[in-house]
């Protein structure tokens, strides 16, 4: 006897998730399942057959990244240091301002 479902078998498996998960959740799961193989699938046919990126736009796309990196690290650290400044001027002039007894 050969291995696999018959049309009973798939009924009865059915009926069962039916009333184990309920008629609102059996299409979410169906979707959920289908989405699964599909990615899996793409997964599977990207390791057997790498699509290979021209080199010339690897090396274009990749300075101009670079340089936006480094215009929001610049950015970053002007904050940081414009933040780190105004407590020591507030500082100093609450020192000014407080009468010496």
């Amino acid at each position: 006897m050969p291995f696999g479902f018959h049309g009973l078998d798939l009924v009865v498996i059915l009926v069962i998730a039916l009333l184990i998960f309920g008629p609102k959740k059996l299409p979410e799961m169906g979707s959920a399942i289908g989405k699964s193989i599909k990615e899996f699938r793409k997964g599977m046919s990207e390791l057997t057959n790498p699509k290979e990126e021209p080199e010339e736009k690897a090396k274009v796309s990749s300075p101009v990244s670079m340089e936006a990196i480094d215009r929001e690290i610049a950015s970053k650290k002007a904050a940081a240091e414009t933040s780190m400044a105004e407590p020591e001027v507030y500082s100093a002039a609450s020192k000014t301002e407080t009468p010496a007894e």
